[in-house]
């Protein structure tokens, strides 16, 4: 079964992609841009806040999927400026810290918006059966 998670990102429907896809007792969540509710990018500037918010939106899809950061397994981080990667890694921290899933930070060329400094990923395992 193929279950297919919105964040409500106005992406979604133009790229066509899902925020996170859980199949079986995997979830993979897409790359995810600091976006607040409103559709518009947070914490301009400020790489760390929008990691606190992408995390944030994480943590959110993958309740939708049944799962926790608990079950996170690998993220990877993406920064358009690879100096930010302590801030970013000190809020990765702070959500990770104990649960400690591998990782790789690396640096991009740019995101959809100029904006955004930074984009997360992020892998669980779970259970077989939801837990929703």
């Amino acid at each position: 079964m193929r279950t297919l998670i919105s964040s409500g990102s106005p992406y979604e429907p133009k790229v066509g992609i899902s925020r996170a896809v859980r199949v079986g007792n995997i979830i993979t969540v897409s790359g995810t841009a600091p976006l607040g509710p409103d559709g518009r990018t947070v914490a301009a500037g400020d790489a760390g806040a929008q990691a606190r918010r992408c995390l944030e939106i994480i943590v959110t899809a993958l309740g939708r999927a049944g799962a926790s950061l608990k079950d996170v397994v690998r993220t990877r981080t993406l920064l358009v400026r690879i100096e930010d990667w302590q801030a970013v890694a000190a809020v990765h921290g702070e959500f990770f810290g104990e649960i400690r899933p591998a990782n790789t930070i690396m640096q991009v060329s740019r995101f959809i918006d100029p904006e955004w400094l930074v984009e997360l990923e992020a892998d669980a395992v779970v259970d077989d059966e939801p837990r929703a």
